[in-house]
């Protein structure tokens, strides 16, 4: 079994959507990234990534690489499964936490964890999407930016 902590944080700016775990959720702002921006899918690629000792994200789509400008991450989170599977692993389930002043999410969490689910192919049930305010402190609390963190157990193919 192998344990990995994924984390992400992107500011909230207009002129943006905002994408959750590939659902765009209507709000007045979105997050910047060369991406679609989408915290929560990275957090869980990274969290994936880092459990099976694989580097993160920007190791393998980087923001300098023009082919991922607007990438969806939903999309970029499937080639990862591909590549823990290659490894020899297999996920077993992952737990994310979203900090998000506004908007209140929610009304979100089942559709996050459907997408999220579908991506890495496995059963909703072993996916878990959680979202929590930051009581008014740091960015997150002041409204400018949304972050994520992730924990992801994996599985050694036997």
């Amino acid at each position: 079994m192998r344990v990995g902590l994924g984390y992400d944080i992107h500011a909230l700016v207009e002129g943006r959507p905002l994408i959750l775990g590939g659902v765009d959720i209507p709000f007045e702002k979105g997050l910047l990234g060369h991406s679609d921006a989408d915290v929560l899918a990275h957090a869980v690629a990274d969290a994936l990534l880092g459990a099976a000792a694989l580097g993160d994200i920007g190791r393998h789509f980087p923001d300098s690489d023009a082919a991922f400008s607007g990438a969806d991450s939903l999309k970029l989170l499937s080639k990862v499964i591909w590549l823990v599977h290659d490894a020899g692993f297999t996920v077993v389930n992952v737990d994310a936490t979203i900090v998000a002043e506004s908007p209140r999410l929610s009304s979100y969490n089942e559709a996050m964890r459907q997408g999220l689910a579908d991506a890495m192919h496995l059963d909703i049930n072993n996916v878990s999407v959680k979202a929590t305010t930051n009581e008014g402190f740091g960015a997150e609390g002041r409204k400018e930016a949304i972050s994520c963190q992730v924990v992801a157990l994996l599985e050694a193919v036997k």
